[in-house]
């Protein structure tokens, strides 16, 4: 345990290069980002950066000792890889210290014309076993998978035990109970994909609608997502949070997965002695405060567990969505 507690990173988001700046001014070890197009799952107005933008970024991360990763991880329409092999050329110029990439084809294609840069499996790829994982490995030569949120700590461990590379884990933001890099809702309705645009309900098919009676309704492509009371508060129209009516069932009711964010900050400690290096916040389409408040408070913890203290644990629920927050499948699988 002590050298994986010497080595474990907090992998940090920017979705801006002020959230860049913010978050390796709050102790990232590494952030991630991406490009303003259609590489990178969170391909949304406004943020992310243009190669200028990312040139500065690298040069201000590594000035402060920290990592730059570059998110390649959608998947490339057939016959249409062009844009995404630009993005790893243009950010091997740049100096980017890691690609995390979904598709195989993008990570072939890295490997064989940047093997110098570091490859990093996204979560979008889906990769839980270790079958799966020694695939992109010896395949395209992975120094680390991200895994998904469906796996519990003795999970961990015997994945660990199994594979070759680092292990990330995200440890703050998004629940994502769905399958990585599998989810369609989204283009049934909007035409736009997750996984191949980088967007999840895209903010111009996005609406909101107030009745006399005080009740907001969220709707995305005309079809409503959820209704909220005055007094509750109105999120983001995704189609995996919302809440639906079904027959033999009075009341609308979360379908898929309730709205709340993942929190594993007193699970740190046994993440580390499960063979975990690196802890993943996600966010990049959160604000400035929210990145300084998270990153501040998960560096605390990580330093004071690495001296042997017992972590400094601030209270982020005001930081989670819908102010509600679980330790999801790592603990425990009750829905399985």
């Amino acid at each position: 345990m002590t050298s994986l507690m010497s080595s474990a990173e907090l992998i940090c988001p920017a979705g801006t290069p002020a959230a860049l700046r913010t978050a390796v001014d709050a102790g990232a070890d590494a952030v991630y980002c991406g490009f303003q197009d259609a590489t990178n799952a969170r391909n949304f107005p406004g943020l992310n950066f243009t190669p200028e933008e990312l040139a500065e970024a690298v040069v201000y991360a590594h000035s402060k000792g920290a990592k730059v990763l570059l998110a390649l991880n959608t998947y490339p329409p057939a016959g249409q890889v062009d844009l995404w092999q630009h993005a790893a050329d243009t950010g091997a110029r740049l100096g980017v210290d890691a690609f995390i990439v979904a598709d195989m084809g993008v990570a072939e294609y890295i490997a064989q014309k940047h093997p110098e840069v570091r490859l990093h499996l996204s979560v979008q790829a889906a990769a839980s076993s270790p079958e799966a994982i020694r695939y992109y490995c010896e395949s395209f030569g992975v120094k680390r998978v991200v895994l998904p949120r469906i796996l519990t700590i003795p999970e961990i461990r015997q994945v660990r035990k199994e594979i070759p590379c680092e292990i990330e884990t995200f440890i703050f933001g998004n629940h994502g109970l769905m399958v990585e890099g599998r989810c369609s809702l989204t283009n049934y309705l909007t035409g736009q994909s997750t996984n191949m645009d980088g967007v999840c309900s895209p903010a111009s098919d996005v609406e909101y609608k107030r009745d006399a009676d005080g009740t907001m309704s969220s709707q995305l492509a005309g079809f409503t997502i959820d209704c909220f009371r005055p007094e509750e508060k109105a999120g983001y129209p995704t189609i995996c949070k919302g809440r639906y009516t079904v027959p033999h069932r009075s009341e609308a009711y979360y379908a898929f997965e309730e709205p709340v964010s993942l929190n594993l900050a007193r699970l740190l400690p046994e993440l580390i002695d499960a063979g975990v290096h690196a802890f993943k916040i996600e966010g990049r389409q959160r604000s400035k405060s929210y990145v300084r408040g998270v990153v501040s408070a998960f560096r605390r913890a990580v330093d004071d567990i690495r001296a042997g203290r017992e972590a400094d644990i601030a209270d982020l629920v005001a930081l989670t969505e819908g102010q509600k927050q679980t330790q999801g499948a790592f603990e425990t699988k009750k829905w399985r």
